[in-house]
């Protein structure tokens, strides 16, 4: 199965802080036990704010994955399209600091947002200056690939596993 459709899957997160860099370890994860037809792009984004603006404004259908802070229990995993995903998204908290909200809406605002899908976690430990993600973020890396498999499916996407 393949179309030519452009598709980018984007880890987020800061992997200096545990859990929350789940996205970026998640997508190096994808990246060595897949490989996919050259419309698939797979992207480390971590933290860099504007600099993922090309990013989000290249495909047609972004992927996005990510840790999120929400009152469930750690490993739980959500699926959101962008509005829904906006009703989540924290408050800008100064004009230095540049959210993934501040991407997607200067992106909306160019008028090159594409089809988005969020693909988050509940991370267990958020913050505390450590550079692994602790067993359960871990543990969850299959489940996520199942949800990440079964997005790509919708798409039209097809893939193979490398061994």
């Amino acid at each position: 199965m393949h179309n030519d459709r452009k598709i980018t899957i984007l880890g987020l997160g800061n992997i200096l802080l545990e859990d929350e860099g789940f996205g970026v370890h998640f997508v190096r994860y994808i990246e060595s036990r897949y490989r996919f037809a050259d419309n698939v792009k797979i992207v480390d984004g971590g933290t860099l704010g504007y600099r993922l603006l090309d990013v989000v404004c290249e495909p047609d259908h972004l992927i996005l994955i990510d840790a999120i802070k929400l009152d469930d229990e750690p490993g739980s995993i959500y699926r959101f399209n962008r509005e829904e995903m906006e009703l989540h998204m924290p408050p800008p908290t100064s004009a230095h600091e540049v959210e993934l909200l501040d991407v997607l809406c200067q992106a909306d605002l160019m008028g090159e947002l594409p089809e988005a899908t969020f693909l988050c976690i509940v991370p267990r430990s958020y913050g505390s200056m450590v550079l692994r993600m602790t067993e359960t973020m871990k543990g969850a890396f299959q489940c996520m690939e199942r949800l990440l498999l079964q997005e790509l499916k919708a798409l039209g996407v097809g893939w193979e596993e490398v061994c």
